[in-house]
């Protein structure tokens, strides 16, 4: 087995590798005058199982282009399989038709992955796995709750209330809360099919004196994540943590976040950002070992 680094996950294939300890191949990008994208493998990879590892986090389009890229010259150069490690997998908010017209664009990001020469795609928290089950190529959808869970663990938190987002998401706080050992709980939202606004319901929570932890999938521009932060500081919690395994965190949403009421976000290597603490790594090896 070969990793093939993608330019946005350089540092989690070095991870990926250190903890298979397998060879890492790299495969040089740039990019020409009219912005289009040129892709080498600098290596043989002939008769192997590749590995690509690339999250499609913003810019999505340009790091979907190099994922694709990158798989198909590994297809063109003989790669005897091809398994697509996307961390966050793009474009997977649209896992159904929702109204008559829409495109079907994880369906879409999945066929053109296969076309490129994927023969697997694991993938980490998708917004729906579900989805994965109809799709044309096999997918493997991982948890990183665990890993963020025992994050806090290890930082003495054990005990903490695990809250998700939505009654949908409490099998989020379930899957925290066996590993802090505390109770769990959700927050309940209502998403607006048409605008996308999201709604917090008022719900009691039991969290008056306690530290509440909020696991959540992925925070984008943070608006649910802030009205989820307040309505939970104001049931009485002492301490809230936002903990999210997807951090795209655009603008000024981390700090919007901390100002309404959270003590600290965590997330995961998924997403390359300045709270990215906890490393997808150990989960996905023992996929790929699999």
């Amino acid at each position: 087995m070969i990793i093939l680094p993608g330019p946005a996950s350089r540092d989690l294939a070095n991870r990926l590798a250190s903890e298979l300890n397998i060879k890492l191949i790299p495969v040089f990008f740039k990019k020409f005058p009219d912005g289009e994208n040129y892709v080498r493998i600098d290596g043989d990879i002939r008769g192997e199982d590749v590995v690509v590892v690339q999250t499609t986090s913003p810019p999505q389009d340009e790091r979907m282009m190099q994922l694709f890229l990158t798989a198909s010259a590994a297809k063109d150069n003989g790669a005897k399989k091809i398994t697509a490690v996307v961390p966050y997998f793009a474009y997977s908010r649209q896992d159904r038709i929702f109204l008559p017209g829409e495109a079907f664009s994880a369906k879409t990001v999945v066929d053109l992955l296969k076309t490129c020469g994927a023969t697997q795609i694991i993938t980490v928290n998708a917004h729906n796995p579900t989805a994965l089950k109809h799709f044309t190529v096999p997918a493997k959808d991982l948890s990183a709750i665990p890993l963020l869970a025992k994050h806090f663990l290890d930082k003495g938190f054990g005990g903490a209330m695990s809250l998700s987002m939505g009654k949908k998401g409490l099998a989020t706080a379930k899957e925290a809360a066996a590993v802090l050992k505390g109770p769990e709980d959700y927050i309940p939202t209502q998403r607006d099919r048409h605008t996308g606004k999201v709604t917090i319901e008022e719900k009691a929570l039991n969290v008056k004196g306690k530290v509440a932890i909020i696991f959540d999938d992925i925070i984008s521009s943070g608006g649910t994540m802030i009205k989820a932060v307040a309505h939970t500081k104001r049931q009485g919690a002492n301490k809230v943590y936002v903990a999210c395994v997807h951090p795209i965190l655009m603008a000024d949403s981390k700090g919007k976040i901390i100002q309404n009421g959270a003590d600290d976000i965590i997330g995961t290597d998924s997403v390359p950002s300045p709270v990215s603490l906890v490393s997808v790594a150990p989960v996905i090896a023992e996929a790929l070992r699999k």
